[in-house]
């Protein structure tokens, strides 16, 4: 654990190709010559850790610690295998008992004693686990706190009397003494208090411990520290499938604690975290408050069946069998003979995947049953395993050779496609009056035939207005009014301290509106309890409304019908008397029902009966209106058969969004409103170096010495999207690792300009040595321009990369 973005290792590894996916065998780290003999985490540790929750914030305490031991055995965690209740940094005071050499719990934070929190703990029939470093001082808090480096018989010997049972021993302040000796030295410690002790190695992944970790601890971090979003998880996920052979029983893989229900990602992104950390046998440390959880977050931390897969006590980690366009297959053995298979999709839009039975070591028989472990139907195949996966979303299935298979309707698949000038998170963009291609495919892989199988789209059948973020550029803060962090917020940054006075607002510009009318504007706010916002349009009269939530990061959609005019408008929020609620986004919806696009052809496709492995495939030219409003469009392609009597269907949303306004004329690309922005570590910072994981806490730009008042800090890899409307012709700007990350003499990466799907600008690989390059890209006529920014090929440490001067000429 640490407060700066973790020296990551690249994973790659290169497979055959068959058709869809890559198959192979995996290149994987050699296995360690032997595990600790103590009988302890034979399946990978589950419990809690407040961590991801709470960092050092007051709200870290007894109260909490004690409140989720409750929890455990109240929500029925405990019973579903979750065991360890665990704290971490800044638990203790910041010195030593003078007379004893001991640490000394923090008396405010826990004015019983850790001691008593762990009996606690262990009156719930649950275990207790604590946190130190492998160095002079631990990693948070003002200064940090004491480690254990060259106290390790004093603090192994304390937390064996306090009733510890799980040490996390982490890597800060470690003097440049090797890996290899401090955490033996703990390991022998903990060994002669006599008491089990599970044993985490949080060095994250530096020195390689999956080579020489099994002889030393339980498990060891192969990476940095998670973050609660996409590219984070994505990235962990990444580095730690391709040391699968490292892990067993006793000795596991750890890719860092579970984010699922902080807020940083959808409940689909958070099911795919939950099922690859599964698959891997990773530890499941839930890292949310689990006092404040919501149902969902409860139902995917207590689906049994996919604790069972990273709980079997085979103790294999699953292989990466098929990786090929961010479409991932893994495969993991289970005990009782069957086989875990995880298809994952790390794309923005819903796509097939299918991996053949034989690559994921199944056995050749003449049918097989898949149980789908979130859906919980069951389904028969001939020999392939394959579903249609959602963006972002992976299918988890236990697969079975069952000589029964005819019982069961058969598994089908189903593909997707949308074809434009823009591909985002949020969906495909597009352009009113421009046509965009759509496909849809239904597959069967049951011995079953299908029957009267039909492929048809039809659409819009949901549309949401534009969304403007309160923390976008050109937005106007008075007062007290401020940006800050936001985990559940849409693009993680909110606006607070709104109200307690009239000086105290914030007002969004640029509200666009093709028409004079009546629009529904609805307001994602968050608040605890029960505040008013009062909103002005275009400094009319302000109308209040209550908002009522459980939570600062948590907004809740408030709807409001204003009257807007044509062309740009703002809208001002603010309480004269009162604080307010803190504002995350509102969304604009059109004055009148949208329109229905065209199809062409303008029928569904239809075949009456598919046997194994065959396809019933359509294709559609699918154009928006050319006065359709902005906002966010859903198109449906469906595909529908009959099987032992009964009708199955699949339905696929397809996103599209129609952008609003572009820019115009010429000036900094910063100055405005991107579609989208994905960065690694924190967010996109606009006008600022990247900084850390707060929103606002860089630096000013600033390239070998050369200082730039504008441009965009990121952190590789890391994509800005926007929208230009085919009127701009020319971007220039300057490129290269910020200075803020000179002093760690590391950072390198690329950067490439996009113009919708041509690459048109390309510096190559800059390093953190580097003076600006200049990149000057020819925009004619594109619709869309995307910033990416890669890693250089050699893992993300320190790649905080700018985007200087970014002159942007338009119409």
């Amino acid at each position: 654990m640490r407060t700066f973005p973790g020296r990551l290792l690249a994973a790659v590894a290169a497979f055959a190709l068959v058709p869809g996916v890559a198959v192979g065998v995996l290149a994987a780290a050699p296995r360690p010559a032997y595990a600790l003999d103590d009988g302890l985490a034979l399946t990978p540790p589950m419990g809690f850790n407040n961590w991801n929750t709470t960092h050092c914030t007051a709200t870290f305490n007894e109260q909490l610690v004690t409140g989720i031991a409750d929890l455990f055995v109240a929500r029925g965690l405990k019973d579903a295998g979750y065991q360890y209740v665990n704290v971490d940094d800044c638990w203790a005071l910041p010195a030593r008992d003078p007379q004893t050499q001991r640490l000394v719990p923090d008396p405010v934070r826990f004015p019983h004693g850790i001691k008593f929190v762990a009996d606690y703990v262990h009156s719930k029939g649950l275990k207790f686990g604590i946190y130190t470093s492998a160095g002079t001082k631990t990693c948070n808090g003002p200064g940090g706190f004491p480690g254990g480096l060259g106290f390790e018989d004093v603090d192994a010997q304390t937390f064996a009397e306090w009733g510890v049972d799980y040490l996390k021993y982490d890597n800060c302040n470690n003097q440049n003494v090797p890996a290899t000796q401090r955490y033996p030295a703990m390991r022998d410690a903990l060994k002669r208090t006599g008491r089990p002790i599970v044993f985490s190695i949080c060095e994250w992944g530096q020195n390689r411990p999956w080579e020489w970790g099994a002889g030393v601890g339980h498990l060891w971090r192969t990476t940095g520290d998670i973050s609660d979003n996409w590219a984070s998880m994505l990235s962990l996920l990444k580095q730690n499938a391709v040391l699968a052979s490292a892990a067993g029983p006793g000795h596991w893989n750890d890719p860092d604690m579970l984010e699922v229900g902080n807020g940083g990602m959808t409940d689909t992104e958070y099911r795919s975290h939950f099922s690859l950390w599964s698959i891997m046998s990773a530890p499941l440390l839930i890292g949310s408050d689990l006092r404040n959880a919501s149902q969902a977050t409860y139902d995917i931390l207590l689906n049994r069946d996919v604790i069972a897969i990273d709980q079997d006590p085979l103790g294999i980690q699953g292989r990466v069998v098929a990786n090929s366009a961010g479409r991932w297959a893994f495969a993991k053995p289970l005990a009782n003979g069957d086989t875990a298979v995880a298809l994952f999709n790390e794309n923005a839009f819903g796509t097939r995947i299918s991996v053949p039975a034989a690559a994921a070591g199944l056995r050749i028989r003449p049918g097989y049953v898949a149980r789908d472990l979130w859906s919980k139907t069951e389904t028969e195949t001939a020999g392939t395993i394959g579903a249609y996966v959602p963006a972002h979303g992976t299918a988890l299935f236990r697969v079975r050779s069952d000589p029964q298979w005819a019982k069961y309707p058969p598994m089908t698949s189903f593909e997707t496609a949308a074809t434009g000038p823009g591909q985002g998170a949020a969906g495909q963009y597009v352009v009113p009056g421009r046509p965009v291609d759509v496909s849809g495919a239904l597959t069967n892989h049951g011995r079953q035939a299908a029957l009267r199988g039909t492929v048809e789209v039809a659409g819009p059948t949901g549309y949401q207005g534009v969304s403007y973020e309160a923390e976008a550029t050109g937005n106007l803060m008075a007062g007290a009014a401020r940006i800050s962090s936001c985990a559940g917020c849409s693009g993680g940054q909110k606006v607070g301290f709104i109200g307690n006075g009239p000086a105290n607002s914030v007002r969004l510009t640029g509200i666009a509106a093709s028409a004079a009318g009546s629009y529904r504007l609805t307001i994602y706010a968050a608040v605890s309890g029960t505040r008013s916002l009062f909103v002005s349009v275009n400094d009319g009269p302000a109308v209040e409304v209550a908002v009522t939530g459980t939570s600062f990061a948590a907004p809740v959609a408030v709807p409001l019908d204003v009257g807007l005019r044509a062309g740009g408008n703002s809208i001002t929020f603010g309480n004269d008397t009162a604080f307010g609620p803190d504002l995350d986004r509102v969304v604009v919806t059109g004055a009148a029902a949208p329109k229905a696009w065209t199809l062409n052809p303008d029928r569904p496709v239809a075949r009456g009966s598919l046997g194994t492995d065959q396809e019933l495939r359509g294709a559609w030219q699918v154009t928006p209106p050319a006065d359709a409003a902005p906002g966010t469009y859903e198109l449906t392609i469906t595909g529908s058969y009959v099987a032992q009597g009964r009708k199955f269907t699949i339905a696929a949303p397809i996103q599209f969004v129609i952008p609003g306004s572009a820019p115009v004329g010429t000036g900094a690309l910063s100055d405005a409103r991107w579609l989208e922005a994905v960065n690694f570590w924190g967010p996109v910072e606009i006008d600022l170096s990247n900084g850390e994981k707060a929103a606002r806490d860089g630096r000013p730009i600033s390239i070998a010495g050369v200082p730039y008042a504008k441009g965009l800090g990121v952190h590789g890899p890391s994509t800005v999207l926007y929208y230009l409307a085919g009127r701009c012709t020319n971007l220039t700007v300057d490129v290269g690792v910020d200075d803020e990350k000179r002093a760690n003499r590391a950072g390198s990466v690329t950067f490439e300009i996009w113009a919708d799907g041509t690459r048109v600008a390309d510096s190559g690989v800059v390093t953190w040595q580097d003076a600006a390059r200049t990149l000057t890209a020819d925009l004619t006529g594109a619709a869309f321009v995307r910033l990416v920014v890669t890693d250089g090929g050699d893992g993300n440490n320190s790649d905080h990369a700018d985007w200087a001067a970014p002159q942007l000429t338009c119409d």
